[in-house]
Order: C-alpha cells, then sequence, then structure tokens
C-alpha cells in the first residue's frame, strides 16, 4: 500500500488505497519506499526527472483562473456587477483577497464603480472591453456543443457497462469544458445518446447506443494523420530510434526528460513494448485477462484516451481515481504512471497532483485547442499577457 508520489529530486511519500487513490504525502525519498516495496533489498537509485515547461503550465494559469472565475461571478449577477463587499460569500475569506489584487491589478478587465464620491457600496464590473469579448462566449459554447456530445458519448463507451456515475462526471466536467447546467442543458437534448438512470440510489449516466465509428483513439488519430499507418494497419517502417519511438500501428509517442539516459537493454524493451499490439481501449475490459501483459499496455491506451478527452489534456490524480472502477484502471496507478513517463507527466505545483499528457504541449503550450479555450486565451489578451496560452482552466484553484 505504500507507493511515492512527491516527485523532485527527493521524492516524497503517498499513501495510496487498494484502489489506487492517492492519501496523503510524507517526507520519504525514492530509495526508502523502493526499498519497502521491495520486500526489504536495497534497489539502485532512481530519479523522477522534472520538466520544467509542463511545471510551469500550473503555476501561468493561477492568475488567469482568478480572473475567469471573476468573470464568470459578475456575469451571473442581475446587474452584472458585484459589489465588493459580497466578494467574500463568493468566494471565501482567504480567496478574497487574491481576487481584490487581481481586480487591482487588471483595470482593463476590471472596473470598479461607486464608493466615496458618490456615496453608494463598490462594486466590480467587467470593463467595456471586456465585456465585448465576452460576449463571444455565447458563440464558443454553440462550437463546442458537439465536441462535448462527442466527449461524452466517448468517456460512457470507454466503461466497462457504458455507464459512469454522474458525480464523476460532474467531477471532471470543467476539465471537459461542460457547462454547469450540462444536466439539463445538454443531457435532456440528445435522448438518443444519453439516459440518467439510479441504479441503487447512485445516479448514473448511460450510453443509450454505441457508435463503432467513434471507438477511435486519439492515438490512433494522430496515427493516421501523419501517415504512419497504412490501409492495412501496419507499420510503413519499423525502426526504433534512441529516444523510444517506433513507426507501429501499436506504439504510442514518447518524449523523455531531458537529463534521462537509456542505456541499450531499457531501449530494446522499450521497443518490445511498442511493438506489442493491445485491445483497444473502447473494448469491454471483461473480456481481457488482468495479467496479460497487452492488457497493462491497453490500461496505458485508457488513461491516454481519458486524458485526450479533457481540454488541457490533464486530471489530477484524484479525478483519474475516481474512474478506478468503471474503467478497470491499474491498481497501483501511481507506478503505470511513472513507468511510462516519457508519455504521462507527473508535477506537484499546483494545490493538486496533476497528471499531464506531454503530447499534447509543446513546452508549456497546448499546441491544439477548443472554441472555448480559444475564447479564453482572447479575453485573457486584456491581461497584456500572450503566453496564457495553454493553462487556463477556469476551475483550477481548488
Amino acid at each position: 500500500m505504500l507507493i511515492f508520489s512527491q516527485l523532485h529530486k527527493f521524492h516524497k511519500l503517498v499513501l495510496i488505497n487498494r484502489s489506487g487513490g492517492f492519501k496523503a504525502s510524507l517526507g520519504y525519498t525514492w530509495v526508502q519506499i523502493m526499498h519497502k516495496t521491495t520486500g526489504g533489498r536495497k534497489p539502485k537509485k532512481k530519479i523522477y526527472h522534472r520538466v520544467h515547461e509542463l511545471d510551469r503550465v500550473m503555476e501561468l494559469q493561477k492568475k488567469p483562473s482568478l480572473i475567469l472565475q471573476l468573470k464568470s461571478i459578475i456575469q451571473s449577477q442581475k446587474k452584472e456587477s458585484l459589489l465588493l463587499r459580497d466578494l467574500e460569500k463568493e468566494v471565501g475569506f482567504v480567496q478574497k483577497w487574491n481576487y481584490m489584487a487581481v481586480i487591482e491589478k487588471y483595470p482593463s478587465i476590471f472596473v470598479v464603480i461607486g464608493g466615496k464620491i458618490d456615496k453608494s457600496p463598490p462594486a466590480v464590473m467587467l470593463s467595456e472591453k471586456a465585456k465585448k469579448i465576452a460576449d463571444l462566449e455565447a458563440e464558443a459554447t454553440v462550437q463546442m456543443e458537439p465536441i462535448l456530445v462527442k466527449n461524452l458519448r466517448k468517456l460512457l463507451m470507454l466503461s466497462v457497462d457504458c455507464r459512469v456515475p454522474l458525480e464523476t462526471i460532474e467531477m471532471i466536467g470543467n476539465e471537459m469544458g461542460l457547462p454547469s447546467d450540462f444536466k439539463q442543458s445538454i443531457i435532456p437534448k440528445y435522448p438518443q445518446f444519453f439516459s440518467l438512470k439510479d441504479v441503487s440510489g447512485r445516479w448514473y449516466l448511460d450510453l443509450e447506443n454505441w457508435d463503432s465509428s467513434l471507438a477511435v483513439t486519439a492515438r490512433e488519430e494522430r496515427l493516421a494523420r501523419e501517415g504512419l499507418l497504412n490501409t492495412s494497419g501496419h507499420p510503413k517502417r519499423a525502426k526504433i530510434s534512441k529516444d523510444g519511438n517506433f513507426s507501429g500501428p501499436h506504439a504510442f509517442h514518447l518524449d523523455f526528460p531531458v537529463g534521462f539516459r537509456a542505456n541499450v537493454s531499457y531501449l530494446e524493451e522499450v521497443q518490445r513494448w511498442q511493438k506489442m499490439d493491445f485491445p483497444s481501449p473502447y473494448l469491454n475490459a471483461r473480456r481481457i485477462e488482468a495479467a496479460d501483459p497487452k492488457a497493462r499496455k491497453r490500461a496505458v491506451a485508457v488513461l491516454h484516451e481519458l486524458l485526450s478527452l479533457t481540454m488541457e489534456k490533464r486530471l489530477t490524480s484524484a479525478q483519474l481515481d475516481a474512474f478506478h472502477s468503471e474503467y478497470r484502471l491499474p491498481a497501483r496507478l501511481l507506478l503505470c504512471l511513472i513507468k511510462h513517463h516519457g508519455i504521462f507527466y507527473i508535477t506537484n505545483k499546483g494545490a493538486k497532483s496533476t497528471v499531464i499528457l506531454k503530447e499534447a504541449y509543446d513546452g508549456s503550450d497546448l499546441t491544439n485547442k477548443c472554441p472555448l479555450l480559444k475564447f479564453r486565451d482572447k479575453f485573457l489578451e486584456l491581461m497584456g499577457r500572450r503566453d496564457v496560452s495553454s493553462c487556463i482552466g477556469a476551475s483550477s484553484t481548488n
């Protein structure tokens, strides 16, 4: 049960329950933890290599996240202005001061009205320029709907019973780009795809119809775009390079961190793994023997696809663990993620441990953005920063 997490040069320990959940961190190094998990044998010291550009993703999103949250709070008010004295009710006493600092720092976005001059209580509202850009959000929302419907269907298709607890979907709703009222605004509009069912007192979102055309992973779509698959599904070439990448139909894109030096035996093992075929993540996991190495590779593909369904290709460790039962994720989820560090990156720079799909980023920038993220970028240009690009999760300040 004792497995490590906090991934600095010296690592910290995380208590993991039997379902693979991340619980609490203590002050152990990698060597101490591996000593415990290998039956007392002293292993060779290993280092989890940091990727500073991906750590920076979490740093860059802090102020943009506050700005977007405050924008939403202001827009939710009847008069589209918020009395400063009511700010604490909306965000809490501690966070209030962070929001006050944002209001003061960005007059191009937020305007304070009232106060001593006209003796009315001071309130904050969006600037005229910010209002004009905020109006574009409605268009982005319309463009997002077919994307969200498709991704919700794929999310359900990944599960063993084509159903996921509603609370689990709500847990990652912001990361997928779902509106807060998606249960009323989206689900009822598509009865041919979705239904809500009460199962033993727990609400589930069920898939009504299976669509084989959707059972294609983001990994397979990338290989097709790059021409690495021919019509028969075989690789055009079969060559392994020093970076571990392999041009085959069953290969994943690997991006090892700077400083990681793979020896020949490691690369040979990677090559064998890259060549190994495996069942589709959309194939029911009950039909697969868990101990089969192909099943373990399939688990990596499930994690890859789940992250690909989010806007910013990242989820917290707790969010990933919430899918443990429905997706039959590995019991030692953290070790699986760390073993495949060429695919996934774990950062603790934010308030919570976060898993990032490495191939989705160029440095700190998200390479492909949905309409909602493009709108947010445009709004946040009012900050005077044009590098806010990749990391603007409006719900990431928890």
